[in-house]
């Protein structure tokens, strides 16, 4: 059952405090209250229940995505963002409480239902809507200035003054692209030590299915105590030889293909729904993880198509990033843009793919976001392709980077000016990178499954848009201050 609750907004001064006193409206979280359209996400939230006028009351909107924002603002854990809502009064405004209470609204664990609930795709048409009112902001405050000071893109030409129109500009602005790697929050895997989880999890399942003929019929024997002693073995070595290490591999193939075919024999008399949900998904796991490893022993190989590097979190795949630091890295892969500053989520995906092809993507959402095509697009070397530079051509788009062919014996000074200005600007997507890594938990997700991992990521794309929103609004407050203080002190009236 639901409610519309999100199409009349409580003002501060309505938030009733028992202890006296008033909710300051310059508050940061009161700011990011009004930014946020949260009829319009109502409207789109509605379409994921089920039933709108059966069962118990759902929660409303703006407290599952406004519970979902605080803890990627503060980056806390559920328990802890539940503790925070609880004792601060600006939280619990921000959720849209009447009043004060020293209550939790809601229970930590609603949480993961809230991440499961609220879809990648309604985020990311939420962050849209926010940048969207955020520029129209702007270009409203630009209007009212174009009063009294011309600027290049607004002022009269020569044209104008004779009567006549200038064509409409086709190219403003520059796009930045880029990719990077959302690493997933899992233990650096390696073919033993998947393996031998396998193994346990195996083992405990053996136990599951054995329980009714415990006392009458003889249990299967799975070596267990030999599996593990096999393993610590070489784990507990600093660097064990490359045969000792695929001798390990090969006695835990055998002893998962034991524990498989145990399985198979307790499942007809036992039945196979004596397993628990996370079991059965997890023999499936183990059932490929298998045929990928012993494919890759004969082989001899450490790659195949689809490897699984987490029995948890089977979606998880590793990233081939060429770093330094870490080669590889196993998560999401995503692609983001930039635009004046506003990210926007355009590719993610599980699986490793060539960032170049998202490109034309980009620059077609550019257009639907702002009107027309960039003048120029910035991004990484990787991005060069025939086809990008194909594709930016016939557009009009200048594409930055080393042309093809033979470099040029000597570069003009204004060309050389140009590839350093466009340098100095793509670092702007570098430091966004870094921003939600360090501050907004993008270097880790924590989240376990697919879906609420998706949702996680763009959240914290959400939340750097809504910080530098709520930074715009903060210098716009401390610029109106200044004026005011210049104003009063010389004398004119205070500007309301």
């Amino acid at each position: 059952m639901y409610h519309h609750s999100e199409h009349q907004m409580l003002l501060p001064n309505d938030f009733f405090l028992p202890f006296g006193g008033k909710l300051n409206p310059d508050n940061r979280w009161v700011v990011l209250a009004s930014m946020i359209p949260w009829w319009k996400v109502e409207e789109a939230y509605m379409e994921t229940l089920k039933d709108l006028t059966q069962g118990n009351q759902a929660y409303s909107v703006r407290m599952a995505l406004g519970a979902l924002i605080i803890k990627e603002k503060l980056g806390t854990s559920d328990r802890e963002t539940v503790e925070q809502i609880v004792e601060n009064p600006y939280l619990q405004y921000f959720l849209g409480l009447p009043a004060f209470t020293e209550t939790a609204p809601f229970d930590a664990s609603s949480m993961t239902h809230f991440r499961k609930r609220i879809s990648r795709e309604m985020i990311d048409q939420v962050n849209a809507w926010i940048v969207e009112d955020q520029q129209s902001q702007i270009d409203g405050d630009g209007d009212d200035d174009d009063d009294h000071h011309d600027t290049p893109s607004t002022s009269a030409s020569s044209d104008e003054k004779e009567g006549k129109e200038d064509a409409p500009r086709t190219h403003q602005g520059k796009l930045l692209i880029d990719a990077t790697c959302a690493p997933a929050d899992i233990t650096y895997p390696t073919d033993l030590k998947l393996l031998n989880e396998a193994s346990e999890k195996l083992e405990a399942m053996i136990d599951a299915l054995h329980g009714p003929f415990r006392g009458t019929q003889k249990k299967p024997r799975t070596y267990r105590n030999q599996a593990r002693q096999s393993y610590l073995f070489i784990a507990k070595q600093k660097s064990p030889k490359r045969k000792k290490v695929r001798k390990a591999i090969r006695k835990q193939l055998g002893y998962v293909k034991r524990d498989l075919n145990h399985l198979e024999e307790l499942s007809w008399p036992s039945g196979i729904e004596r397993l628990s949900s996370k079991q059965y998904r997890e023999l499936l796991v183990i059932q490929e993880l298998y045929r990928q490893q012993r494919q890759m022993f004969k082989t001899k190989t450490n790659r195949i198509d689809d490897r699984i590097v987490s029995i948890h979190q089977p979606h998880v795949r590793p990233i081939v990033r060429g770093k330094a630091h870490m080669n590889v890295e196993f998560g999401a892969k995503l692609s983001m843009s930039m635009i004046n500053g506003w990210a926007f989520l355009d590719n993610l995906q599980w699986d490793a793919y060539h960032e170049a092809a998202d490109l034309p993507g980009a620059v077609e959402a550019y257009v639907q976001r702002a009107g027309t095509y960039p003048e120029a697009v910035l991004a990484d070397k990787i991005y060069l392709t025939r086809e990008n530079r194909k594709y930016c051509k016939e557009r009009g788009i200048r594409l930055t980077g080393p042309k093809l062919g033979r470099p040029p014996k000597q570069e003009s000074k204004e060309q050389k000016k140009i590839e350093k200005q466009d340098a100095a600007d793509r670092n702007a997507i570098e430091g966004k990178f870094g921003e939600g890594k360090r501050t907004y938990g993008l270097g880790l997700i924590r989240a376990c499954l697919r879906n609420t991992s998706e949702t996680v990521i763009s959240l914290q794309v959400l939340v750097m848009n809504l910080s530098k929103a709520l930074r715009e609004h903060s210098f716009f407050i401390f610029f109106m201050y200044l004026i005011q203080g210049v104003r009063c002190s010389k004398g004119y009236p205070e500007v309301a």
